[in-house]
């Protein structure tokens, strides 16, 4: 995400951090450019900014909340909420979501009643609320530094409109999202010869690829042409795939690493035998994208150049996003 808001003109990134759950952007942007990171795929959530301060400056709750809600930059944070979500009423419901990276101090859910009395004194006509208009979000994104925003998304954003059919498991759409924006530009078709509901798929064709997927378990299969009616998806086996060799132009998948979902066998030589298919189906010049914790060197065929890895957090989970030259 970082890298496509910095490629976006009027875009300057200022920050990254992480909270505990969630990676931060911190950006700004051109009055005209409000809009575009609203677009991007990879992004879960977009905030406007009310305030930031530092643990450093007075490490208590309520202290950091009267430093970080600051009525001279809610203001102009409220117009662009207005503009971008609904107009204000003089009368709004608001709540409040904390994060906080350590409770040494303090407990995440004081600066959370903090935050609500400070606001309340401020907009004497808001009222507390679960759920509310207006959502207050404060979080720690970086080791003794805080950011207040109003939250301008959903979860319509967070789940790209939903799918027609959940199943256990399923990718989350941004991180599918990003997958398919690390396959390149679109040229043709992107491959995922483990497609589970279908998430990859309806990212490649939402980014302008043709998009072929196949799975082992038919429910999956059944799942995902409910999810990409568009999409050709068929039952097979990512270890045995029926394909011709170099058909696409990338292959991409979340493959199964023992969460949900288990493979037969032992998993280096399951991942060895899936990514030699991977490579033999993706035409040279292409690329091989996959999800996995871990992906051993031995694992890894000759006709693969390791181009880049991306560690990430998943559900909790650290793993890995790992990119592929087909040479």
């Amino acid at each position: 995400m970082r890298r496509e808001l910095g490629e976006i003109p009027g875009i300057t990134v200022t920050d990254t951090g992480f909270d505990g759950r969630a990676d931060f952007v911190l950006f700004e942007a051109d009055r005209g450019r409000r809009d575009a990171p609203l677009s991007l795929r990879t992004t879960e959530d977009v905030f406007v900014e009310v305030g930031r301060t530092l643990r450093s400056e007075g490490d208590n709750p309520r202290w950091i909340a009267s430093r970080i809600w600051r009525p001279e930059r809610v203001q102009p944070a409220l117009s662009v909420w207005a503009e971008e979500v609904r107009p204000l009423a003089s009368s709004m419901t608001f709540r409040v979501i904390t994060r906080v990276l350590q409770e040494q101090s303090f407990l995440r859910t004081e600066l959370r009643s903090q935050l609500i009395q400070v606001i309340s004194t401020n907009k004497s006509r808001w009222r507390f609320a679960d759920p509310a208009q207006i959502e207050a979000w404060i979080s720690e994104y970086r080791s003794g530094c805080l950011v207040a925003g109003l939250r301008l998304t959903d979860v319509r954003m967070r789940q790209h409109d939903g799918r027609e059919v959940e199943r256990q498991g399923a990718l989350r759409p941004t991180v599918a999202a990003a997958m398919v924006t690390l396959a390149g530009e679109p040229s043709g078709v992107l491959f995922d010869p483990c497609c589970g509901s279908g998430t990859i798929l309806a990212e490649a064709q939402a980014r302008g690829w043709t998009a072929d997927g196949v799975d082992i378990d038919p429910d999956a299969v059944a799942i995902a042409r409910r999810n990409v009616p568009d999409a050709s998806v068929k039952a097979g086996d990512a270890g045995s795939l029926d394909r011709a060799d170099a058909s696409v132009a990338a292959s991409v998948s979340n493959v199964p690493f023992g969460q949900q979902y288990d493979v037969q066998g032992d998993m280096a030589e399951w991942l060895s035998i899936v990514l030699a298919e991977m490579a033999r189906v993706t035409r040279p010049g292409g690329r091989v994208v996959l999800l996995a914790p871990q992906i051993p060197r031995s694992a890894v065929p000759a006709e693969l150049r390791a181009r880049d890895r991306y560690q990430i957090r998943l559900l909790g989970t650290k793993t890995t996003i790992w990119v592929y030259d087909r040479t």
